[in-house]
């Protein structure tokens, strides 16, 4: 037997909800009633009811509208192909076999959307419904079209369980009422003082206790998962015992004074902002100087690497300085080497070259990138004085022995040759003649 799908509370909704389904209650009434508990699990419920629905004698006609309604309802505020009822309910809307009240019943909920006059129907009870309706004013479309406008996505062949298939139904037809036998007929009814008769009894009470006492879903069979086999073993297993005797090893950090990296943390964001007090920048450069893993804690990246730069250039060259054995170095030169070329971003690597040994690629695309900035700017002015400093900066690169004049001797002498009329270009390509 399968694990029971409601709960108590739940049970009882459904069973009240059938019983009051023959009174002269509005439909609507009905399904605002059943969902006036927000605990209710409208999913388990709607199932169960779903389950009720496959067989066609299980419950009356009223009772089927109204679940039909649940249905609809549980789902009515998502777009019909979030419902995951709504394959059931258009089968059963297009099923030839089925009463045509019901189909058109379902009809009208799939159409109703949020309109108000297309509710109507809703506010009649279930009994009226049946008797007002008037089969020869609906029409009903085929299941392709109702595919198309309530499904996402149309399959070709609808899911078949094999499994589910192959289940022993929980409700079995009476073999001793006659088939085709109407089975809500007064000759089945026990009269009063007569003997009980093949067939007879509760409906209603047979499907309370169907509903609180048993899975819906039947008995499936299981699916059968073989235990593997054991492994194959020659001889006689051994028995493992890890040794655990672990070492503790003390954290020498813990319970450090972490004051002056807060202080450092929040002196290098001001940095980031603008220029600091000539106090503030001489407390994070003894700082660092002092304990250099404070690096590693200041919250530098790369990305951040151009506005301490601009702003704070001396303390970036101390940066850079304590991280030149870092990993993220490479990141921090290719930052360096591609933002805009200023007069400070030059005094950072100037100071850097006599500082630290830096690679000799960075250097060199360092100078490329100073020669093509001066090239491309058109402001005449700034292209003087950019032409000024990269002049000066290449001369203290060559006097300091920092890069081999060869390597870059012809780039160099180029960017001399176009720029000759200016004085500090001439003079270095004085310079450049004087060393060959």
């Amino acid at each position: 037997m399968g694990k029971k799908m409601l709960n108590l509370e739940e049970q009882c909704k459904i069973v009240n909800m059938l019983k009051s389904s023959s009174e002269q209650k509005s439909i609507e009434e009905t399904v605002t009633e059943f969902f006036s508990n927000s605990k209710l699990r409208h999913f388990n419920v709607c199932y169960s009811l779903s389950l009720l629905l496959q067989d066609k004698l299980m419950l009356s006609s009223t009772e089927r509208l109204v679940a039909f309604a649940i249905l609809h309802r549980s789902y009515s505020s998502q777009k019909p192909a979030a419902n995951p009822f709504i394959s059931f309910l258009v089968n059963v809307a297009c099923d030839d076999g089925a009463e045509k009240y019901e189909r058109a019943f379902i009809l009208h909920l799939l159409g109703s959307g949020n309109s108000n006059s297309s509710k109507e129907f809703l506010k009649q009870s279930a009994s009226d419904y049946i008797k007002n309706f008037d089969s020869s004013s609906q029409t009903f479309p085929q299941r392709e079209q109702l595919q198309q406008q309530y499904f996402e996505k149309v399959h070709p062949e609808p899911y078949v369980c094999l499994l589910k298939n192959t289940a022993v139904k929980n409700v079995l037809a009476d073999p001793d009422v006659p088939c085709g036998c109407d089975a809500s007929s007064a000759e089945l009814d026990l009269q009063p003082g007569a003997k009980s008769k093949l067939g007879s009894g509760d409906r209603k009470e047979a499907l309370s206790g169907l509903v609180a006492n048993l899975s819906l879903e039947g008995l499936i069979p299981h699916w059968i998962r073989p235990v593997p086999p054991r492994f194959p073993v020659d001889e006689e297993l051994v028995w493992l015992n890890p040794d655990n005797n672990h070492e503790l090893q003390w954290d020498q950090g813990m319970c450090a004074d972490t004051s002056r990296g807060a202080a450092v943390r929040d002196l290098i964001a001001k940095a980031l902002k603008g220029p600091l007090a000539p106090n503030q920048q001489e407390q994070v450069l003894l700082e660092l100087a002092n304990d250099p893993k404070l690096v590693y804690h200041c919250g530098l990246t790369p990305r951040k690497l151009p506005e301490l730069v601009e702003n704070n250039p001396l303390i970036a060259v101390e940066v850079l300085t304590k991280l030149i054995n870092s990993p993220e170095i490479a990141e921090y030169f290719t930052v360096l080497v591609n933002m805009d070329m200023s007069l400070h971003s030059m005094e950072v690597v100037n100071r850097l070259t006599t500082a630290v040994e830096l690679p000799k690629e960075f250097v060199r695309m360092y100078i490329t990138n100073c020669i093509s900035s001066c090239e491309n700017i058109k402001d005449k002015y700034m292209q003087n004085r950019l032409v000024r400093l990269v002049c000066v900066f290449l001369r203290s690169l060559i006097r300091n022995r920092i890069i081999d004049v060869k390597d870059l001797f012809i780039e160099v002498q180029a960017f001399c040759i176009e720029f000759s009329r200016i004085r500090e270009a001439a003079g270095l390509f004085r310079h450049l003649k004087s060393l060959e």
